[in-house]
């Protein structure tokens, strides 16, 4: 195990709710806070750009007050998702906010900023940072991350074409850090899988589209529900990153998920241009096929937790 930051060193189970760009919102990150997970959102969501303050606010004086009814069992820590891409032109007005309100943790994604690391750490939170291969978690840590987050193969939305095993132990052999894995984690097994190959946390996305908190159409959670690692499509068309999607939402937009175009990466935008991209093209994980039913985001991870336990205890007994 890690030697942890504060905000992580008291998380009681090891998973971490991935940023959902759109789908995230304050309900779901309390949700998941609530349940004994990090719950975390993009600050893009947040639209216009004064609607973070207002659910900043609604995040931290929810959770506070569930802190004091529940004293056994405080909540877990929240994170906000920073993209630090040049397209960004909110990022300094957005990490004022984080500031303002002591988020704990901040997870970075497409770059890696030392000023922003620096104004996180100067009021104490800690920086997880996206990465897809060894040379950018190098990168990452130099530039004053505390922590990886290593989106390997398989990961719903922007992701790595990485084997975990490769690219866990890769890291592990010079970073002694936090590292979270990323990339089909969709049972409790899986999370104690993750743990094993040398990674502290598990980062869970897809799994929450599919519950009754996220921001998402009834008709992409059913699909979340129907769809399974055959229906995901991997490619960089409509961000210009390369991701994984929904093969049943691109052929509504009348594209053929066989047949789809290269993107130009120098055309990356995510200030907004990408949103309609977002909502209509459904970003989704491999890990999907454990996903059988809509449900509440505190089932969800009573489901996890349960799966956890007894896949240790089969280890246990083996």
């Amino acid at each position: 195990m890690s030697k942890l930051p504060e905000p992580l060193a008291r998380l009681a189970f090891p998973v971490i709710g991935a940023p959902l760009f759109i789908i995230s919102t304050p309900k779901l990150v309390i949700a998941q806070c609530m349940a004994g997970i990090v719950g975390s959102m993009p600050a893009l969501n947040a639209r216009p750009e004064a609607q973070l303050e207002e659910w900043l606010i609604e995040i931290t004086e929810t959770l506070a007050t569930y802190d004091k009814a529940h004293p056994e069992r405080p909540a877990a820590p929240f994170a906000i998702n920073q993209i630090v891409h040049k397209s960004n032109t909110r990022l300094e007005h957005d990490m004022a906010m984080c500031a303002k309100y002591k988020v704990p943790i901040i997870i970075t994604s497409l770059g890696a900023r030392e000023d922003v690391n620096a104004i996180a750490h100067e009021y104490g939170a800690a920086v997880l940072h996206d990465i897809t291969n060894n040379l950018h978690a190098h990168k990452a840590i130099e530039k004053g991350a505390d922590g990886l987050i290593a989106v390997a193969a398989g990961a719903g939305g922007h992701a790595g074409i990485k084997s975990p095993f490769a690219l866990i132990q890769e890291i592990r052999l010079w970073f002694d850090g936090p590292l979270v894995l990323s990339g089909s984690i969709a049972t409790g097994s899986a999370v104690l899988a993750a743990q094993a190959m040398g990674a502290d946390f598990a980062y869970i996305g897809s799994s929450f589209i599919a519950t009754e908190e996220a921001r998402a159409s009834e008709a992409y959670k059913q699909a979340i529900v129907d769809c399974d690692s055959d229906d995901i499509v991997y490619t960089n068309l409509f961000t210009g990153v390369p991701g994984n999607y929904l093969a049943p939402s691109i052929i509504a937009a009348g594209l053929d998920p066989s047949n789809l175009p290269q993107s130009d990466p120098d055309k990356m935008n995510f200030g907004g241009a990408s949103t309609k991209a977002w909502k209509d093209i459904w970003g989704c994980g491999q890990g999907i096929g454990a996903i059988t039913r809509v449900q509440s985001t505190a089932e969800l991870v009573a489901r996890l937790k349960s799966e956890y336990e007894q896949a240790k205890s089969r280890l246990l007994t083996c």
